[in-house]
């Protein structure tokens, strides 16, 4: 078996293919933020945080995120059916990571600015083995970014449908999440609506 460079590594997987429907329509990817677009700064976040390798799931206005952001380096992954919800993009970035050889995905959203590379670091130093499940914690409550060992990939993608991600996997498999505290570091608010644009820099 050849070995690649992502082999055993934990991977960095950004979903970023969401059309802000309670924006107007602005897609998340694109927002403004410290004067580049929101993706990129999601991406930045990733590698200082420890994952030298990051794909990135695009959908709505692909083509315009591609050609705005910097995403040099990066794995690009289009997911046509970024409408049905978070749950077609995360079976999209699994399906991408499935040949990297990665032992882990880290798994964070594209619209929580709040969450700096500190807490990827955290929760990336959970990581132990292909069969590892992890996930920040904010005052005690689960919440992102989300590590998933490779060995649950799989599973993970069959369950994860409409717009509730890896909801349904993570609550039926909860007595074996590593949950690690990042409240002190990070704030996991969402940019949703028009109000939360005032997180934006």
């Amino acid at each position: 078996m050849v070995r690649t460079d992502t082999e055993g590594r934990v991977a960095g997987l950004l979903l970023a293919a969401g059309g802000g429907r309670r924006l107007g329509g602005r897609p998340k990817a694109l927002l403004e933020h410290r004067g580049r677009p929101l993706v990129e700064h999601a991406v930045g976040v990733l590698r200082a945080g420890g994952c030298e390798v990051v794909h990135v799931v695009l959908g709505a206005a692909a083509d315009e995120v591609r050609e705005r952001a910097d995403l040099a380096g990066c794995v690009v992954v289009e997911n046509p059916e970024w409408e049905e919800g978070m749950g077609s993009s995360l079976r999209a970035g699994l399906g991408s990571l499935a040949s990297s050889g990665a032992g882990a995905a880290l798994v964070s959203l594209v619209d929580q600015p709040g969450i700096g590379a500190r807490a990827v670091a955290r929760v990336l130093g959970a990581y132990r083995s292909p069969e590892s499940l992890a996930a920040a914690a904010y005052d005690g409550k689960r919440g992102h970014p989300v590590l998933f060992g490779a060995d649950r990939w799989a599973d993970i993608a069959e369950s994860a449908v409409g717009d509730r991600g890896a909801r349904a996997y993570l609550k039926a498999h909860e007595e074996a999440i590593t949950l690690v505290e990042c409240g002190d570091v990070a704030e996991d608010y969402d940019i949703d609506t028009a109000e939360d644009l005032i997180h934006l820099e």
